[in-house]
């Protein structure tokens, strides 16, 4: 379908100088993300506290590694979202069954089903979060010609709005999930993407016109059939596999745990193969791709820092900071809202100073740098208080870390987002979006590994090397920038 008709059905004017269809999805993503953080908010807890604590009563280092490989596999199901709304049925049906989904997970792990209700629960959330996700983003990027200068600030005010949804999440969820039950606090993550989906539904015809309605690279009759079988004969195979390896014992959660850490290295690699060599892709596309790779594994680098905010800096909220401070009793599932909270202040003053300079900003890879050079910063901060022995930490030092890797964040994630649909390939524009979340996968599917070594008495050492090596990463993604933007072939 013609881009230009696409921009033209959709009302252009009415969200804050944007685009209507900007409201529509700015809530359905509000409500998805308070649902998604709601429920992580205290997951982790959920999993290691003790069973007369209302948990599971599993390990620190068994549950952190969960929620990592959780993560990762959440971003990961974007490739099946990304394919379903491309080649069968678009985005916006796509993101419409992907909250169903979500929201029955959600209801799965609010029932008392013990470690069956989580692992049901994730597998609905995992595919749910996979079609809807991406495939938001991607309407996003459709409702904005390409040469559109309100396209970086639109992608801020989206941004914002998923931030909105996961800051008060955690006061609600969290509060709700630690002082009373966790199975209630779930619940009301579940109610949260009922909401979601009733604005979706009510506005979408309204506002987006005919964004996200059609299918970019339609499958023939004749791939229909062939691909089909292909995916039945594969998860026949998957299913005897796993089947064996539960019967054997080979199937472990460790093994499990490895596989998918190696999965989130190997796909976005097959990715970009096979798009780079898809005939689909013309040759400019084919440049685009190439700079799009340093970026791609700098936004790795980040997001495995950013996300153990909601593992290490979790548990270090929870075991190793005053909560009691200046006559309140905090929640340590509150300060999953530190991120969000800071998203929020500070993503309308970034999305006006890139608008206000205009051509004078940036380029891409050298916001990137800046995303690496904070990211960094956050985890070399919390050397400081682990030089002070065991002793309880004031907050104040969470506070900071998460402040700084908002900075970064405001750098790299909504810049990444846009840049992805400026370089994504016409034949996979919601698979590109896809590989885009791929990084968050790739990082968490990192962590999975990482996580395992950390530990009170190994902090000095993991916030100091973890840190570094982003900000070494930083200096050399700027260092090669200006290579990078040859590449881009006129993308800014």
């Amino acid at each position: 379908m013609d881009k230009k008709a696409i921009v033209d059905s959709v009302p252009q004017r009415g969200f804050f100088g944007h685009p209507k269809g900007l409201f529509t999805l700015f809530f359905t993503e509000f409500w998805e993300r308070f649902s998604y953080y709601g429920m992580r908010a205290i997951l982790l807890y959920y999993m290691y506290y003790e069973v007369s604590k209302g948990g599971l009563g599993l390990s620190e280092a068994t549950a952190a590694s969960i929620m990592a490989i959780y993560g990762s596999l959440v971003y990961m199901s974007g490739i099946i979202g990304g394919w379903i709304a491309d080649r069968l049925i678009g985005t916006s049906k796509t993101v419409f069954y992907g909250g169903v989904l979500i929201m029955i997970g959600h209801i799965v792990l609010a029932l008392p089903f013990g470690a069956a209700g989580l692992f049901s629960s994730m597998a609905f959330i995992v595919i749910g979060t996979g079609l809807l996700k991406p495939n938001v983003s991607s309407i996003v990027g459709d409702l904005y010609a390409e040469t559109d200068g309100r396209r970086d600030s639109g992608f801020s005010i989206f941004y914002m709005g998923i931030n909105m949804g996961a800051l008060i999440a955690p006061f609600i969820v969290g509060t709700i999930g630690q002082e009373y039950n966790f199975h209630l606090g779930f619940s009301i993550a579940a109610f949260g993407m009922l909401l979601g989906l009733a604005v979706y539904l009510a506005t979408r015809k309204k506002n987006l016109g005919l964004a996200g309605s059609y299918v970019p690279n339609p499958l023939s009759l004749e791939e229909r059939k062939k691909v089909f079988t292909q995916i039945g004969l594969g998860a026949v195979a998957i299913a005897i596999l796993v089947a064996a390896g539960l019967v054997t014992g080979i199937l472990t959660l460790g093994v499990f745990t490895m596989t998918i850490s190696v999965l989130g290295i190997i796909i976005p690699a097959a990715y970009f193969f096979f798009m780079y060599r898809s005939p689909k892709t013309s040759s400019v596309e084919k440049s685009r791709l190439l700079a799009y790779i340093p970026l791609f594994i700098a936004a790795v680098m980040f997001w495995a820092i950013q996300e153990q905010g909601a593992i290490i800096l979790a548990q270090y909220a929870d075991k190793r900071t005053e909560l009691a401070f200046m006559g309140f009793e905090l929640q340590s599932s509150w300060f999953q809202s530190l991120n969000p909270l800071f998203v929020v202040l500070l993503a309308p003053v970034f999305a006006w100073f890139w608008v206000k300079i205009g051509s004078r900003q940036p380029s891409t890879p050298v916001k990137f740098s800046l995303g690496l050079f904070f990211a960094g910063l956050s985890f070399l901060v919390m050397i400081i208080p682990a030089v002070g022995g065991t002793a309880l930490v004031s907050p104040v030092w969470l506070v900071l870390s998460f402040f700084l890797v908002v900075l970064g964040e405001l750098c790299l994630s909504p810049v990444g987002l846009s840049v992805t649909t400026k370089l994504a390939p016409a034949a996979f524009s919601a698979q590109t979006m896809s590989l885009w979340f791929l990084t968050n996968a790739s990082a968490q599917a990192i962590n999975a590994q990482l996580v395992r070594f950390y530990s009170q008495d190994t902090e000095i050492i993991y916030f100091g090397v973890i840190g570094a090596v982003s900000i070494l990463l930083g200096l050399g993604l700027l260092i090669i920038s200006p290579k990078i933007r040859k590449f881009m072939s006129g993308v800014n």
